[in-house]
């Protein structure tokens, strides 16, 4: 076995800086975007100082930003800020709701159908949002049926990641691998063109992930302190147009699956009745209930109620209240003791109009002796009481300057309820123009961000702050080391080296051979990384042995995605490892058979549907 002749001096530097960069990404005390942005400025400042000249035109240094405009940046950047409008505005809060209820009926029918759920979520959007909406869920199904949680956190995670492989706007390797490959001449592919290798290869993993997964996972006992958060007293008040009013406690109850505890129902002024279930509820009716913030406002929501009632007008606040403000957040105020809050009560203080906030509830450490029935407004306060408020962010943020009380770090934004049938038809738009290809993504995509952001379902800070300066650094430096492989030949020669060490193996081998180099650089670097520089190696190696490049282009995005095998091979592996408290070694143990498992199948798989012997 001969080995190809050696590159030329500037494709083994590039070579080499290919070599640094993927140990500096495994570097955890170095952060990913001081790792990117010093392999970008070094492609930059080496190229500046020796010019590579090549066919009669000159690489200059300037060539390697061009990733910052680049379509596949401009998609990534887009879906990730339009995933946020969906976080933003709770679309898909109905759907926790209603798996949480079927958990309550068959826990192995219902795990199935949240890796499903999750996996299709994941098809269109950015997987990091659908995790964060189903770990509460799932942790708060533990908590109630008993089930492990470790069980059944890391399959749905895994579960995600399988959803993204199938269409181009699943993940950003994806958007990367098709981007990268339409630069050097493929044919760009189609939104749903590998959706049935993946699908075929997802059903698997996800049978793998429902049926063995969870018998093997070890035990683990997460944290639960983060999900038990102060408990609040408060009044739900049913209005006329509640869904309850009319009806029975009993059917109230049955509506939030029986989660709410009414301590008491307040009718009229110092009238209180005991919270039989038969109860036929009225229109003004106040249920004293007791818990955490998130709680509260998810029963407000599906009763129809409010959790603050204008005492003067005996209705619920009109249209000049702050309540009625789009950036609404809440917040833990604690009455300290020289607040002047203390030994006063908030009707007195006129607490709402001097602070343009409400208040919702209330939380008193130690035996709760006080009246809760009384109106939050008319209870003397004490040094140690905290309030849960609710009010427009800048509001929020003028009350975190005042020095008579203390303003806790639990602020928490409320999703943009009304306009959450919005953005499900604004993300239905972006996928469907996409997929009929009435428009590329990295137009329709940053077409809908401009709809989200007019028609209220998400603020320009919303925005900002869904974009991560690590996925749009690693982006870049990846888009630039490509484009250097490319054109000093560095791609090339990895390619012949790769042919010549195959020892001129049949096509379907070398595929499986570079999915399963993929897959081990993914869970060692940056997927993103590895997905642009596999994918002008796997176009050179499809030409040099005079194959149909798709299959090839396919094992390098397929194999990019199987980040299974650790926890730093993707972001949402973090987030399970942390809500499930899993060691790195239950990702070797759970994620290495997934990665053979999607491996064998997806080696059979490719080369079957394109033909190649």
């Amino acid at each position: 076995m001969s080995l190809p002749p050696p590159p030329n001096a500037h494709a083994l530097a590039v070579l080499c800086l290919t070599v640094i960069a993927l140990i500096l990404f495994t570097r955890e005390k170095i952060p990913l975007e001081s790792s990117s942005l010093l392999v970008l400025t070094g492609l930059a400042a080496g190229f500046e100082l020796f010019p590579f000249r090549a066919g009669g035109s000159t690489l200059h240094a300037v060539d390697f930003f061009q990733g910052f405009g680049h379509e596949a940046l401009v998609a990534v950047c887009s879906l990730m800020i339009a995933g946020q409008g969906i976080v933003r505005t709770g679309a898909l809060e109905p759907v926790g709701r209603a798996l949480a209820r079927i958990w309550k009926v068959s826990p192995g029918l219902s795990l199935l159908l949240t890796l499903l759920v999750g996996a299709f979520i994941s098809a269109f959007i950015n997987n990091v949002p659908v995790v964060v909406l189903f770990l509460p869920l799932l942790l708060s199904v533990s908590l109630r049926t008993g089930m492990k949680a470790s069980s059944v956190l890391m399959p749905m995670g895994f579960a995600t990641l399988l959803g993204g492989t199938c269409t181009t706007i699943g993940t950003s390797t994806n958007l990367l691998v098709v981007s990268v490959a339409a630069d050097m001449g493929m044919r760009r592919l189609e939104m749903f063109d590998f959706l049935l290798p993946a699908a075929i290869a997802g059903s698997i993993g996800i049978a793998y992930l429902w049926l063995l997964a969870p018998r093997i996972i070890p035990a683990r006992e997460p944290t639960l302190a983060d999900t038990s958060p102060r408990v609040f007293s408060a009044h739900l008040v049913i209005l006329e147009e509640s869904p309850v009013a009319g009806r029975s406690l009993a059917e109230a109850l049955k509506k939030v699956d029986g989660a709410m505890k009414v301590m008491s129902v307040g009718r009229g002024p110092d009238s209180f009745i005991m919270p039989f279930p038969s109860l036929k509820l009225r229109a003004g009716d106040h249920l004293i209930i007791r818990d955490t913030p998130e709680r509260l406002k998810e029963f407000e929501k599906i009763l129809e109620g409010t959790l603050y009632l204008d005492a003067s007008m005996g209705k619920p606040v009109d249209d000049e209240h702050p309540l009625k403000a789009e950036d609404q957040q809440i917040a833990e105020v604690v009455v300290t003791e020289e607040s002047n809050l203390r030994g006063r009560t908030l009707s007195r203080m006129r607490f709402a109009d001097r602070y343009g906030v409400i208040t919702l509830a209330i939380h008193r450490a130690g035996r709760h002796r006080e009246k809760i029935e009384d109106d939050i407004g008319d209870i003397p306060l004490k040094a140690g009481d905290i309030l849960l408020v609710q009010g427009p962010r800048e509001q929020i943020t003028i009350l975190k300057k005042e020095t008579s009380f203390l303003v806790l770090d639990a602020t928490m934004d409320l999703p943009f309820a009304r306009k959450a049938p919005v953005a499900l038809i604004i993300m239905l738009g972006i996928v469907l123009s996409a997929a009929l290809g009435i428009l590329p993504i990295a137009i329709s995509a940053p077409l809908g961000v401009v709809f989200m952001i007019f028609t209220g379902c998400l603020g320009w800070r919303d925005a900002t702050r869904a974009l991560s300066a690590q996925v749009i650094l690693i982006v870049a430096a990846s888009l630039g080391l490509g484009v250097a492989l490319l054109k000093t030949g560095g791609a090339d020669y990895l390619a012949r080296l790769f042919v010549t060490v195959t020892g001129g193996a049949a096509p379907l081998f070398v595929i499986s051979g570079l999915m399963l180099l993929m897959a081990v650089l993914t869970n060692i670097v940056s997927n993103n990384a590895a997905a642009v520089v596999g994918t002008p190696i796997a176009v050179s190696i499809a030409a040099q042995m005079g194959q149909p490049v798709e299959p090839f282009v396919l094992a390098v995005l397929f194999g990019a995605n199987m980040s299974y095998a650790t926890p730093m091979a993707y972001k949402t592996n973090l987030l399970v490892m942390n809500a499930g408290k899993y060691m790195f070694s239950d990702f070797l143990r759970i994620g290495v058979p997934l990665v053979f498992i999607q491996w064998i199948a997806l080696s059979w798989l490719l080369p079957t549907l394109y033909g190649i012997g």
